[in-house]
């Protein structure tokens, strides 16, 4: 009984994980693409902030969110 208890417990946060995953790699699609298209920043600022996103894995999306996405024009 605790085995099928801690087996089921063991799937769920499996599953728990497995979605913050995609949430998370949903939301770095999101940030990239759109620091490329965003027409608010110069292409050297462009440039940077997409190796930001790509070389900061998990930093990179939030300071993109916060400090580069409001200059966004359009």
């Amino acid at each position: 009984m605790i085995a099928l208890i801690s087996g089921l417990f063991g799937l769920l946060f499996a599953l728990v994980g497995l979605l913050i995953g995609l949430a998370y790699v949903i939301f770095w699609l999101w940030m990239l693409v759109h620091a490329i298209t965003n027409k608010g920043l110069p292409d050297g600022e462009k440039i940077l902030w997409v190796l930001v996103l790509i070389f900061l894995h998990v930093l990179g999306p939030i300071l993109y969110f916060f400090i580069g996405r409001p200059k966004a024009i359009g």
